[in-house]
């Protein structure tokens, strides 16, 4: 399973370290340092079946859809899985580097798998009546694209199109919900755990047309997400400047951690992002050595090597608040 490892693992360091997961600075994970405003949550009901039907309303007026046209799920995870084994297509295509679960989820399901690389933007012939997937922002370089071009062509093929937004809320650019009005085979994906900094609380959805998550469903459990997620994420919501001021901090801070970046010999280039996090390719260092001299001073970035067309020069490093992105500066300046 190395293959699929993602960053995030603080308490796995945590105790490779023997110190407490508190001590760690994680720049591993993508997950956004600004908190949401939390009111107190009231205490949950746990006698009695949740119901969603509030939750459903609350995400479709925040994204401008009908209710009937989303589907909640235990984490944008279980949404990949579960959207292509619904699916049941034959053939998969991916815009890499990318999320690695999507690789994984059409392994399991046996989809045919075709990889573009996003980077040298090879020319793959895509067969028609694909399952197309393109994460926008990508990971793990954060660049945002103009997806018009592709979606004419993805269109023209008949392609099924799934588009994950995950961390669209960290841009000023725009969603593709439009293009459900005038394409039927299309699917979104946004997660919450990204921009409400809440890992721990499992919240991802799936957009698309009624028709298409009403099929969706019928390969769903009744009851999917607990009484205490809900509650938590019912309550961020109401959070309304949380995008603009993340979008705001992460931008100031970005700028100053590529400028900082600059001055080192061993950084070969800094990758565009749009995102809240940077992708660094190096120069006479590797991830892997790179990521031990870090967790001398506890300190963890992601080794990005087992992303399709990267390797052991690649690392990702999470934008995070100035304090914890100095001390990453520091160590780095030991060098």
């Amino acid at each position: 399973m190395k293959k699929f490892q993602h960053g995030g693992d603080i308490y796995g360091v945590a105790k490779k370290l023997a110190c407490k997961s508190t001590d760690i600075i994680d720049l591993s994970s993508n997950i956004n340092f600004i908190k949401p405003k939390k009111n107190e949550i009231k205490i949950v009901d746990i006698s009695s079946y949740p119901s969603y039907e509030k939750l459903y309303e609350i995400i479709a007026k925040k994204f401008s859809v009908k209710p009937l046209q989303i589907e909640l799920f235990n984490g944008a995870s279980s949404a990949i899985f579960s959207l292509f084994r619904s699916l049941g297509l034959k053939r998969c295509v991916i815009y890499s580097p990318a999320y690695l679960e999507y690789k994984k989820a059409s392994k399991l399901f046996g989809y045919k798998l075709d990889k573009i690389d996003r980077f040298t933007c090879n020319k793959t012939k895509i067969k028609k009546g694909s399952l197309v997937v393109f994460v926008n922002p990508s990971t793990p370089d954060g660049r945002y694209y103009s997806l018009e071009k592709l979606m004419k062509e993805w269109i023209k093929k008949e392609c099924t199109i799934l588009i994950d937004e995950s961390f669209l809320q960290f841009t000023k650019y725009k969603s593709v919900i439009n293009y459900l009005k005038s394409y039927e085979k299309l699917y979104i994906l946004k997660s919450f755990t990204k921009i409400y900094a809440c890992a721990g609380v499992r919240l991802g959805t799936i957009i698309s047309s009624s028709e298409n998550i009403k099929k969706l469903k019928k390969y769903e459990p009744m009851w999917k997400l607990s009484s205490f997620d809900m509650a938590y994420i019912k309550d961020v919501l109401k959070d309304k400047n949380i995008e603009t001021k993340s979008r705001k901090e992460t931008d100031k801070n970005r700028k100053y951690l590529i400028k900082s970046f600059k001055k080192y010999k061993f950084i070969k280039k800094i990758f565009k992002s749009d995102a809240n996090y940077l992708l660094i390719k190096l120069k006479n260092l590797t991830a892997p050595k790179l990521q031990n001299i870090l967790l001398k001073d506890k300190i963890m970035i992601r080794d990005c090597s087992n992303f399709d067309f990267l390797d052991k020069r690649f690392v990702r490093v999470a934008i995070k608040s100035k304090k914890d992105l100095n001390k990453f500066l520091k160590a780095l300046d030991r060098i």
